[in-house]
This record gives C-alpha cells, sequence and structure tokens, in this order.
C-alpha cells in the first residue's frame, strides 16, 4: 500500500507525462503549421510559429529529465495534434493549447509545492510565464481584421 508520499509523487509524475506529451505536441503542431501556413499572411506566422519551436522544446526537454530524476519514464507519445483547413483554426488550435498547458502547469506547480519540490514549483512558474506569453500573442494575432 502506497504512503499518501508516494501517491502524490506518482501523481505528479502522471501529470508531469502529461505535460510532456503536451510539449511534444507543441512542437509538432508548431512545426506542421509553420509549414502549412499560406498566404499573404505566410511571412509572419511562418516566423511565429517556427519561433515557438525552441521553447516548446526546451520544456520538453526540461520535462523528460525531471520525470527521469523523479524515478519515472518519460513518455514518448505527444498528445494528439488538431488538424487545421485556415490559418485562423491553426491559432485557434495554439491558442486552446496554450489555454490548457498554462491550467495544467498551475496545477503541477501545487502539486510540487504540496511535494516540497520548490526547484520544480519554480520552474513552472517559470514555463506559466513563457506560455502566457505565447497565448497573449495569439489572442493579439487572432485579433485582426484580416480574413483566413
Amino acid at each position: 500500500m502506497q504512503t499518501k508520499i508516494e501517491q502524490a509523487k506518482a501523481a505528479l509524475l502522471e501529470g508531469l507525462n502529461t505535460d510532456l506529451a503536451g510539449e511534444l505536441q507543441a512542437v509538432i503542431m508548431y512545426l506542421t503549421y509553420s509549414a502549412q501556413v499560406k498566404g499573404i499572411h505566410r511571412a509572419h506566422l511562418h516566423e511565429f510559429f517556427e519561433g515557438e519551436i525552441a521553447d516548446e522544446t526546451k520544456h520538453a526537454r526540461y520535462l523528460a529529465r525531471k520525470i527521469v530524476a523523479l524515478g519515472g519514464k518519460p513518455t514518448t507519445r505527444p498528445a494528439e495534434v488538431p488538424a487545421a483547413s485556415s490559418i485562423r483554426e491553426m491559432l485557434q488550435n495554439v491558442l486552446r493549447a496554450e489555454e490548457d498547458t498554462i491550467a495544467r502547469y498551475v496545477e503541477r506547480m501545487k502539486q510540487a509545492e504540496a511535494l516540497g519540490d520548490y526547484g520544480l514549483a519554480n520552474d513552472l512558474q517559470g514555463f506559466i510565464a513563457d506560455e502566457t506569453g505565447h497565448k497573449e500573442e495569439v489572442e493579439l494575432l487572432l485579433a485582426g481584421d484580416w480574413q483566413a
């Protein structure tokens, strides 16, 4: 029978693997969308999507290492990447993914603090700031009056 601490650690590891799957999804999504974007806004949006890949990859690397450090095994399966038939749909998918990621990281930060892993909690706070910046940029892009 697991102790409460062991159960909390198992829940944290499960959550971190969900987060890792989300970051792997983000890398694939940004890579795919950057290749697919067409039209008058292609140059800007291609650059935007490509620019996000490095941050998401950094987050995925960190999560994989942290999972191993906590005694877990990192997932190799990304969350499903939603298809998109327009630029606006791509941006809406990215916005939903960023909102979901922020919510998961807030929960994970609370789990880390409850276990006394303040380093992880602090690092997740930085990730929340990164993802919030991504979310705000996508919101500004979606606020435009262009048709896509």
